[in-house]
């Protein structure tokens, strides 16, 4: 049914619901995740400013990304992560495609009050342009 599943997360609460979900759903499915993160610079960024916002993303989730890992494999996941850079929802979609995802899982609302006011534009734009099924989960 699904052979890739891509997670977006961003290590809110309603993240790491979205990835047991999708964990769940893998293991079932012997399947692999690609869990994405998305950091946003400022903008307009400059080379060095991109660079050092992608560094310091990267040092960031790669903590969030160790218990991923942990949890996947003691389920038997192939889990794979990545860190993009831009507006949330055109990498989470992006990356999907790229990556031949056949499901996106993500949560419903982001870790900030500006991230959960914004989330109605963000999971609307993955539900609206993504090429494949999205489960939102609360």
């Amino acid at each position: 049914m699904f052979s890739r599943i891509l997670v977006a997360y961003d290590t809110s609460e309603h993240a790491q619901s979205a990835f047991e979900h999708a964990l769940e759903l893998a293991a079932r499915l012997h399947t692999s995740l690609l869990v994405v993160a998305v950091a946003r610079p400022s903008e307009p960024p400059t080379r060095v400013e991109l660079e050092a916002e992608l560094d310091h993303a990267r040092t960031h989730y790669e903590e969030a990304f160790a218990r991923l890992r942990a949890a996947a494999k003691k389920r038997g996941v192939d889990l794979h992560t990545t860190v993009e850079v831009g507006h949330p929802a055109e990498q989470i979609v992006r990356t999907a495609e790229r990556e031949h995802c056949e499901l996106i899982v993500m949560g419903r609302r982001g870790k900030t009050q500006l991230e959960r006011w914004m989330l109605g534009s963000v999971s609307e734009r993955v539900l609206r342009y993504a090429h494949c099924p999205v489960l939102v989960v609360r």
